[in-house]
């Protein structure tokens, strides 16, 4: 899959200028930059949610998936297995009966992300960790072909993230494309490219050559701490980022500037 010179415009705005990128079949690719650098933008455009101003974007498999970071709010009173089962609508249609290789694939995605216990629960009533569980075992359960995830692992404890990393990594082998958003150094070593973005590309590469102080400043600034030493670790970065998407395409308008608190703080060992 490619995309070429690939340009989102929102108004006076370029939330992505001229991007080029080459995705190849069994990699995984983590997009970092700071709030509003594009990476959603990129996503969206890749799943065909928004029309890009330029550029072009060809080899988009048929079988895609994308889990957004903010979904809509459920409206509907579904038990998280009606969800699950969701991820089998293009198999089988809206009002098609599940069959058993239907449900062997449910069974599959719900056993990978520990959520069998939730099946029987209001999807609603679930915490937010848990409804992101639910619906990453939705979209695998649809065995897709190109995974894009926006921040899958924020707000999960440690056991969900290792969880969902390691699914990334599986599903990469087994010949899918995995795009994923991070502000994670750690989740981003995972992967095997990297792309830093400022509504621009700044590189890409292997996570080796993408992840050192240098040109990590280059994609966030002054938001990246370098070069602290200590007894304990010979170099360490550390990452501020405000939580959520505050400067997301809606937003656009504006230049994403420094932001006024930060929701986390990351810290990372180089």
């Amino acid at each position: 899959m490619r995309i070429e010179n690939l340009t989102v415009r929102f108004d006076d705005f370029n939330a992505l200028d001229n991007v080029t990128h080459f995705f190849e079949p069994g990699t995984s690719t983590a997009v970092m930059g700071v709030n509003g650098s594009g990476k959603t933008t990129m996503l969206e455009s890749i799943a065909g949610l928004i029309q890009p101003t330029s550029g072009r974007i060809d080899g988009v498999p048929d079988r895609l998936a994308y889990v957004c970071q903010h979904p809509p709010a459920t409206w509907m009173p579904l038990t998280s297995n009606e969800v699950l089962a969701m991820g089998r609508y293009r198999e089988r249609g809206l009002v098609g009966l599940l069959r058993a290789a239907d449900r062997a694939a449910m069974r599959a995605a719900a056993e990978r992300l520990n959520i069998n216990h939730l099946l029987n629960s209001s999807f609603s009533e679930l915490s937010g960790g848990q409804q992101q569980r639910v619906r990453i075992a939705q979209v695998l359960a649809s065995d897709p072909e190109l995974l894009l995830l926006d921040e899958p692992i924020t707000g999960l404890d440690i056991p969900s993230q290792e969880r969902i990393l390691a699914l990334v990594e599986e599903y990469s082998r087994r010949g899918a494309i995995v795009i994923l958003t991070t502000h994670h150094l750690d989740e981003a070593r995972h992967c095997d490219r990297v792309i830093l973005l400022a509504n621009r590309l700044i590189g890409s590469g292997s996570p080796q050559e993408m992840l050192t102080e240098e040109r990590l400043r280059q994609a966030f600034g002054e938001r990246l701490l370098g070069d602290h030493r200590d007894h304990t670790h010979d170099h360490e970065m550390i990452v501020l980022d405000d939580h959520g998407h505050h400067g997301q395409h809606r937003h656009a308008h504006a230049e994403p500037g420094p932001a006024g608190g930060f929701g986390r703080t990351q810290r990372e060992q180089h």
